[in-house]
């Protein structure tokens, strides 16, 4: 049986333009044939036979396709030869979903209870959202719980840490398993220990307290020794350069050990005043705080951090005139400088050390009434009040900067000759001291040393010399510890242990996370009162 006709279409006709058949069976598709001189539109009509006699001319061929017109240049960097579209409509698109946006809770409000209101996406949660609620608010129930008297002082930080643990558990659960994870971190925190300032180690989520324990880990692990800390020693000429006393000042040491009753410059209000012990000094009024530069009603402007008043204003508090002296001259006549001395076989002393200072306002300028050291493990090795010598009286203690009460001093059952003679048997000229603003130390205990690493000089201040920054804000940044809180009240001053201990995990913290130690640039402006902390 023969094929289907319709087969034939497929084959080109043998008489090719020349066909008179009026429905032909073959094909007279026009990509069968190569007449390349002849454009002909696929909607022309196919040319009839000629009668003619003069000889056949074979006709031009026709292209496989016709012209595509050419688009006029874009600002694409390609062309296309086609005027069909690029990409397949829309709706045939393969469309893949963006990346997954992780829901973050937001605790922009809150119930009337103090509960915040956990703010996320529905769409995106794979647990309900009632369910998480409900544990934000137990969360936020058992911070409360754990952080006691610091919640009343910090209203918003259990506020903030139960969403930012509820996020936490969420993002390392399943739907399946965010419940049991709530009530496991929830237990956690039962555990901690209760925190006694906004710094300690408990205070935070779950993730936040391990990187504290690890933190301080490795810290604490760390011995600081001569050979690590060798390289960080600043030369002798850095510390001429900063301040510091190299050399024993000229003339007799002890010589006037007090001022009462000579006139001085008042280190508070800038007036002149006759020196005065404490019972009989008379008042001053005068700013606590620093006089910084601000911005009010679009204007700069120097503004006192104790009270926002103007530097132009009267002094916000009340207080005896007290006087500061510098020189080293005037220091080595309250009270001689000297040397440590050198290492001694029959006597073991410390390789590394530790010291800061608490100092008073006296009628022999400002004298050290408070000193603590530690080693370099952060073991405390001393930590003494100091009482004035004698023909020296007390003027101001300071309290609200150097944590020294009327109380505690009057329990000093050492001098400062004395206490020097103690820490003759603990440091040596070979030891190497760490401190804060460590010439201010040295100064205060007329102690010359060579051998010193001072963090002020380690952490440049970004305005450069003489400015150097505060140990709190280096503490802070580097430690993500908070320091000098005392016990909350704003009296209680600093704590000398506290920040002798700072200092040195602020020396580990250089060690191990930088190989080579900054540029030795102290970066503050040399103290000149007592009232501008570390």
């Amino acid at each position: 049986m023969f094929p289907s006709l319709s087969s034939l279409h497929n084959v080109p006709c043998p008489d090719e333009h020349a066909c008179t058949r009026p429905s032909c069976i073959f094909s007279h598709t026009l990509g069968h044939y190569s007449l390349p001189e002849l454009d002909i539109p696929l909607t022309q009509e196919r040319p009839k036979p000629s009668t003619s006699t003069q000889p056949h001319t074979p006709p031009p061929v026709i292209p496989h396709k016709r012209p595509v017109p050419v688009s006029p240049p874009g600002p694409s960097s390609f062309s296309t030869t086609s005027t069909r579209p690029v990409e397949p409509p829309r709706k045939f698109q393969k469309v893949g979903l963006q990346s997954r946006a992780f829901p973050v809770a937001s605790g922009a409000t809150h119930t009337d209870t103090g509960v915040p209101i956990i703010r996320v996406n529905p769409a995106l949660s794979h647990t309900p959202i009632p369910t998480r609620q409900a544990m934000v608010k137990t969360l936020y129930e058992h911070y409360v719980t754990l952080y006691g008297p610091l919640h009343k002082a910090n209203p918003s930080l259990a506020s903030e840490h139960a969403l930012r643990q509820e996020d936490e558990v969420y993002q390392k659960s399943t739907k399946g398993t965010y419940r049991v994870a709530v009530i496991q971190c929830i237990a956690s925190i039962k555990r901690r220990e209760k925190p006694t300032s906004v710094s300690h180690i408990s205070v935070g989520t779950s993730a936040e307290v391990q990187d504290k324990l690890e933190a301080k880990d490795s810290l604490e692990s760390l011995q600081l020794s001569n050979e690590l800390l060798e390289p960080l020693i600043h030369s002798k000429e850095e510390l001429v350069k900063w301040g510091y006393i190299v050399d024993i000042p000229p003339g007799e040491g002890s010589r006037e050990p007090s001022r009462e009753g000579k006139v001085a410059k008042c280190e508070r209000c800038t007036q002149p005043f006759q020196v005065k012990r404490m019972e009989e000094a008379d008042e001053c009024t005068f700013h606590w705080g620093k006089a910084l530069m601000t911005r009010v009603a679009g204007e700069k402007t120097r503004v006192y951090t104790c009270c926002s008043r103007p530097a132009e204003s009267e002094g916000c508090v009340h207080g005896p005139h007290v006087f500061y002296e510098s020189g080293p001259e005037d220091l080595h006549a309250r009270h001689g400088f000297s040397f440590l001395k050198p290492p001694d076989p029959s006597r073991k002393t410390l390789d590394v050390a530790s010291m800061d200072c608490e100092m008073i306002y006296t009628t022999g300028g400002m004298r050290v009434a408070r000193v603590s050291i530690v080693d370099g493990s952060g073991k405390e090795v001393f930590d003494e009040f100091i009482r004035m010598d004698d023909g020296v009286h007390v003027i101001d203690y300071n309290t609200r900067f150097s944590g020294v009460t009327r109380e505690n001093h009057s329990k000093a059952p050492l001098d400062l000759a004395a206490v020097r003679e103690v820490l003759n048997s603990l440091l040596s000229s070979e030891t190497i001291l760490l401190g804060h603003a460590l010439d201010n130390d040295l100064k205060t205990m007329r102690m010359i040393h060579h051998r010193c690493v001072d963090t002020a000089l380690l952490f440049p201040h970004r305005a450069g010399p003489p400015y150097r920054r505060s140990l709190r804000d280096l503490v802070k940044e580097k430690l993500g510890r908070i320091i000098q809180l005392g016990t909350g009240d704003i009296t209680a001053g600093h704590s000398s242990l506290e920040d002798a201990v700072a200092t040195l995990d602020l020396v580990r913290w250089q060690i191990i996370n930088c190989s080579k130690p900054s540029a030795s640039t102290p970066s503050t402006k040399p103290s000149t009162s007592s009232s501008t902390p570390a």
